[in-house]
């Protein structure tokens, strides 16, 4: 076994920046009936068939475990040699995801642990994020002379109270949703009681407080965020602090974005170039399959891909697929236990038969491209449970395996309908083993494969996404006889799945350098740098923009 070599690539100027994106280029393009794909038409389609040989029949026998670390770059010392190059190869092409040292990257940066009153009804992931991200945001603001900050897309308001009450900055939250200004605002209110009781004990009890203001706005284009950044304080609701305005009536701000989704991240970058008030900008990305794309019916002036002239003429799309396909993680992957990523791997089978029905049995809806949800996750665990309760009552009351199988139905699921393959991370399984392992009384192997056959668990699956696409299963409908047809070749979609996924921190390191080179385009006047910033086996899309103005524009 061994893993992917250091990135050979650099992106500290523009020329290099291009070569690094030309060279992704050059490697994705004979690969678009991968990246293209719609895992949902495994079956239909052969798509395996397209994948050499050689590589499909190694991969078939591969460990679960094995396979769950090719998108890390990880290849095993038996694999033919052009498998192991390709994997190589892709992985060369990789911006490394390590957490930088941001101390060296930015001397004097001020970062410390969130108290509890800060982090109140944060995650662990959110908790680290806002730590991270306010230190970041706060050096670059001190380094520009900035008297504001905009948070974008500030949903709950985590980043923009940090940045206030603790950095003490005049911020601006805004999100397009009014219940998360709500939140923002109640939850500010909660927190400015605290720091108010602790100035009174305090030398500094005269001092007043910076409270975040909030602006609900859904920001569509880069003149409307122009225009919030440029208009001088009418009310809280509409405009920016007034506190924010120097002697001169001219604002001094930072644009800031914690995983503002899709073009949002793009509009701030768009308007840190177009608008002179403001002078430097930080954003985190994400949901790179919400971006618009040139030629997808879209207009190229208003796209969120491609933004540089260097990809611009590249003459490369990437589509819907491709787009998604970068919310893959690494990281999220290496992490899976083996049962999680084999249920996964089910779980794709299970969606690409159940293609296979609609295409078989209901064509006319094949038309509307259904989305039946992520339902597969609550029947997995329901399944499970039901599992684990029925082993428990044949252990004490001795009863007959077709006694524990009866006890499988279960009715479908109304929870709301989302894309089952649009992900910003791997579709992690919330799994638990079906027996205790250190209980003496286990299933046998054999016991298990009877019980959590695959086929009862996919005509469970069939029938809850029959219900979510509010279809009646029709009499002549023949699931197991679909089921028959593709079982032999479900194995497949393990090492199928691996591979295209390998191809996901690729995609999303092509999307990335296209924003870093649509600000280096602007010329010495631009500073712009690409840092990872987060631990990215606790936030996947760690990646941050960052570019201050160096001369008046």
């Amino acid at each position: 076994m061994s893993s992917n070599g250091c990135c050979k690539y650099s992106c500290e100027t523009a020329s290099e920046t291009l070569e690094w994106i030309n060279a992704i280029v050059d490697f994705i393009r004979p690969y678009s009936f991968l990246t293209d794909a719609h895992v949902v038409n495994f079956f239909k389609d052969r798509m395996w068939e397209a994948i050499d040989k050689e590589w499909m029949d190694c991969l078939r026998k591969e460990a679960v475990e094995n396979l769950l670390q090719i998108p890390g770059g990880v290849v095993q010392d038996h694999w033919p040699a052009s498998l192991k190059k390709f994997i190589v190869t892709l992985s060369s092409l990789v911006l490394p995801r390590q957490q930088q040292d941001l101390q060296t990257v930015l001397p004097g940066m001020n970062m410390t642990s969130l108290n509890s009153v800060l982090s109140t009804g944060m995650n662990w992931k959110k908790k680290h994020e806002v730590e991270v991200l306010s230190a970041v945001v706060d050096s670059i603001a001190n380094s520009v002379g900035a008297n504001a900050i905009i948070d974008v897309g500030s949903g709950q308001g985590y980043l923009a109270q940090v940045l206030s009450f603790h950095y003490q900055h005049a911020v601006v939250a805004i999100d397009a949703c009014s219940h998360h200004g709500r939140v923002t605002d109640t939850r500010a209110e909660q927190i400015k009681k605290y720091y108010a009781a602790q100035m009174r004990k305090s030398v500094s009890g005269n001092r007043s407080l910076t409270v975040p203001k909030t602006v609900t706005c859904n920001v569509m284009s880069i003149d409307m965020l122009k225009a919030l950044a440029d208009t001088p304080l009418h009310n809280d609701n509409v405009s920016l602090l007034q506190s924010s305005c120097n002697a001169d009536n001219r604002s001094s701000l930072v644009l800031a974005g914690l995983h503002a989704c899709g073009d949002l991240s793009v509009t701030m970058l768009k308007t840190f170039m177009e608008c002179k008030e403001v002078k430097a900008v930080v954003s985190v990305g994400c949901c790179y399959n919400l971006l618009s794309e040139e030629g997808f019916n879209h207009a190229g002036s208003q796209c969120g891909f491609p933004m540089s002239c260097g990809v611009k003429s590249a003459g490369i799309s990437l589509g819907k697929s491709s787009r998604d396909l970068a919310c893959q993680s690494a990281e999220r992957w290496k992490c899976l236990e083996n049962d999680a990523g084999l249920h996964n791997f089910e779980l794709h089978a299970f969606r690409a038969a159940f293609q296979m029905v609609l295409r078989v049995y209901y064509p006319e809806v094949m038309s509307t491209s259904p989305s039946i949800g992520r339902q597969g996750k609550a029947l997995r665990r329901r399944q499970q449970r039901v599992v684990q309760n029925s082993l428990l009552h044949h252990k004490e009351n001795k009863c007959s395996l077709s006694e524990i199988n009866s006890h499988m139905t279960g009715s479908c699921s109304h929870k709301k309908s989302t894309e089952l393959e649009t992900d910003d991370s791997f579709d992690v399984l919330e799994t638990t083993s079906i027996t205790n392992e250190n209980s003496s009384n286990k299933a046998t192997k054999c016991e298990r494969s009877e019980i959590i056959g695959n086929y009862p668990l996919f005509q469970k699956y069939c029938l809850s996404g029959l219900c979510r696409l509010g279809l009646e299963p029709l009499k002549e409908t023949d699931i197991h006889g679909i089921w028959k047809q593709v079982e032999s070749f479900a194995e497949l979609i393990g090492p199928y799945w691996s591979l295209r996924a390998a191809f996901g921190p690729l995609l999303e390191t092509f999307l990335l350098l296209d924003r870093l080179l649509f600000l280096q385009e602007q010329g010495s006047s631009i500073e712009a740098v690409m840092l990872p910033i987060f631990n990215p086996a606790l936030s996947p899309r760690n990646v941050a923009i960052i570019a201050k103005k160096l001369t008046q524009m």
